[in-house]
């Protein structure tokens, strides 16, 4: 690998990872309508297991805004990055989530996300997940 695709791909980790980082904290702060108002793009797609595809991002806040406040819900996010691969000028990422229930119990679905620089930062343009048997 190239120095300068070596650097190229630090720079858009890091970007990801502050974008991570900014949706966990609002998130688990209580603001989860917020924090996918950072995290996707404008026109972003989600495709959640066992549910109709969300499109937009005020959709996708409101999604998970319920997700949050249902009664088995998510309390608390923490995403990591597995790989992450240059994709034309955007980038696709494989992941991990661990995600901590309103019963205490604890998940660790799986995703694959498209990524796209939006406004200055890196947003989720599509995000595809499912959850370990």
């Amino acid at each position: 690998m190239s120095t300068t695709v070596a650097q190229d791909l630090a720079s858009m980790r890091q970007g990801i990872d502050e974008t991570h980082r900014r949706f966990e904290d609002a998130f688990n702060h209580g603001d989860a309508a917020g924090a996918a108002r950072q995290l996707y793009t404008r026109d972003a797609r989600i495709l959640p297991p066992g549910s109709e595809m969300v499109q937009g991002r005020d959709r996708i806040a409101e999604y998970w805004a319920a997700a949050a406040t249902s009664q088995t819900g998510v309390r608390r996010v923490e995403l990591s990055t597995l790989e992450l691969q240059p994709l034309g000028d955007g980038s696709y990422e494989i992941g991990r989530a661990m995600l901590a229930l309103a019963g205490g119990q604890r998940v660790t679905p799986r995703y694959v996300v498209i990524w796209k620089q939006e406004d200055g930062a890196w947003r989720r343009h599509v995000d595809i997940w499912n959850m370990d048997s």
